[in-house]
């Protein structure tokens, strides 16, 4: 690929290089004029970022989501309330906060958005340069962020309490739930920004006067774009409009199938408990064996290059997911979803420790869960509750969180196995997505559905990593 290298000594420059993408518009994924439609007949989206952007523009994330304003609305004034509204943390703290939780993925797009919000709001710019710099209270947040970014399951009432009690350097509660908010919405975001090729911002307006600059070796674009522009076709080479029309029938089928059955019988629970096992076990092979098969491995190298610019933000970057049913491993503790719900504890105590927060997360969550135009590519009047269901219950389960009223029988029927690699992929290492995986699931459906798809992806991990550091927080208290 070519690029405008344009390069600049610039000492004061502490953005994240960043090659210039030759796709335009918001998305290395979708045709910029799709994205276009849906700005300019949306007054809605205009009203929303002059109210709630911290930039003042409408950047490329915000382009993207306003394929459904309804959600966007969400999205926008949560994440004003976290970032500008009264709260327990300094506001530089809280975009340092977003950098070392953009930083868990290598999210230079993120990165450089929150140097700019950083410097913007009076931060210090001695601290860009890494933690080394920065005060050891933020220093002390590098384990929670690692593990809720990777591992959330391992987050126990221990890491809290070094947290709250490591003498002048403590963390109050109120303070410590708006910085695990933040990581959360951040590492989730990532996701987003990778599942749908977000672009680097054209011409951003830095802080301090200078031009982004691009370089060789970090380049966001290769991974959007398979290193092969000419991919912009959206089928794959192998699969024919004949052959994506056939899978929309197949899957619409066998929702019809799954609901007649579901009238007709109910499985015990130990028969939804074996399901459950089997559909977490199965999730370890997705992403590990048999995809790099599927997608070349220039695609998918395990040990992705962490340039300086980002690894100044985290400790220990070879870090990573590891299947919460590993093979061989002691039995981890399913987290048992009735037992430590968002509605009933995680909700109540993010509102008690840092108000009004936990009703606007809540919203959101139910927005993207109940979001629904009754269409599937080209259908109309379709009920998609069990699609979304099957979305958004599948990233729970590979982070351990099991519904008891939930058959993940319905997971295998409804989610091919492209798809599941796009969903472990997003998920779990989003830096890992290519155009490739983003094209070669749900061929017939609308972009508009795929980025559905990325927003359940999104609001489903940030509930998960929550779960996990509210359940923590609340086990600390009691």
């Amino acid at each position: 690929m070519h690029f405008n290298n344009v390069c600049f000594k610039l000492d004061l420059d502490k953005r994240i290089r960043v090659s210039q993408p030759l796709t335009r518009g918001p998305s290395a994924f979708i045709p910029e004029k799709e994205v276009a439609q849906a700005n300019t007949v949306d007054e809605r989206t205009n009203f929303l970022v002059e109210e709630y952007s911290t930039s003042g523009r409408l950047d490329n994330i915000t382009q993207v989501m306003s394929l459904h304003t309804q959600y966007l609305e969400s999205f926008l004034r949560s994440q004003f309330y976290m970032l500008r509204m009264d709260g327990p943390l300094p506001l530089p703290h809280r975009h340092y906060i977003a950098i070392m939780a953009a930083a868990r993925h290598q999210c230079s797009y993120l990165i450089n958005m929150h140097v700019d919000e950083f410097l913007k709001t009076g931060g210090i710019a001695e601290w860009l340069n890494g933690l080394e710099y920065v005060p050891q209270r933020l220093k002390n947040l590098n384990e929670i962020n690692k593990l809720l970014a990777h591992r959330p399951w391992l987050i126990t009432k221990e890491h809290i309490q070094k947290l709250v009690k490591t003498g002048e350097n403590n963390w109050s509660l109120p303070e410590l739930v708006h910085a695990v908010v933040l990581l959360a919405h951040y590492h989730a975001l990532a996701s987003f920004v990778f599942g749908s090729g977000i672009n680097p911002e054209r011409d951003p307006e830095i802080s301090n006067g200078f031009r982004l600059i691009s370089v060789n070796n970090f380049c966001v674009c290769d991974l959007a774009n398979d290193n092969n522009i000419e991919n912009a076709s959206l089928t794959g080479g192998n699969f024919g409009i004949v052959d994506s029309l056939s899978e929309l029938e197949a899957l619409m089928e066998r929702m019809k199938r799954l609901q007649e059955e579901r009238e007709d019988e109910e499985a015990s629970q130990e028969e939804m408990t074996t399901r459950f096992e089997k559909e977490k076990k199965e999730s370890l092979f997705v992403v590990s064996g048999d995809t790099l098969h599927s997608f070349p491995h220039s695609d998918f190298e395990d040990d992705m290059i962490i340039t300086s610019d980002v690894s100044r933000y985290i400790e220990d970057p070879g870090f990573g997911y590891e299947d919460f049913a590993r093979r061989g491993e002691e039995h981890l503790p399913t987290f048992r979803a009735q037992d430590y719900t968002w509605e009933n504890h995680g909700f109540s105590l993010v509102n008690r420790l840092y108000s009004d927060i936990g009703h606007l997360l809540d919203e959101k969550f139910r927005m993207v869960y109940n979001l629904t135009y009754n269409t599937m590519a080209t259908h109309e009047d379709v009920d998609t509750t069990m699609l979304r269901r099957a979305l958004f219950n599948y990233v729970h389960c590979m982070f351990g969180i099991r519904y008891d009223d939930y058959d993940y029988g319905e997971v295998n029927q409804l989610l091919e196995r492209s798809l599941k690699v796009y969903i472990k992929t997003v998920t779990c290492y989003p830096e890992r997505t290519t155009k490739r995986m983003y094209d070669s699931y749900w061929r017939q459906f609308k972009h508009s559905e795929k980025v559905h798809v990325n927003l359940l992806l999104m609001e489903a991990r940030m509930q998960a990593e929550l779960l996990y550091a509210l359940r923590a927080i609340t086990r600390h208290l009691t």
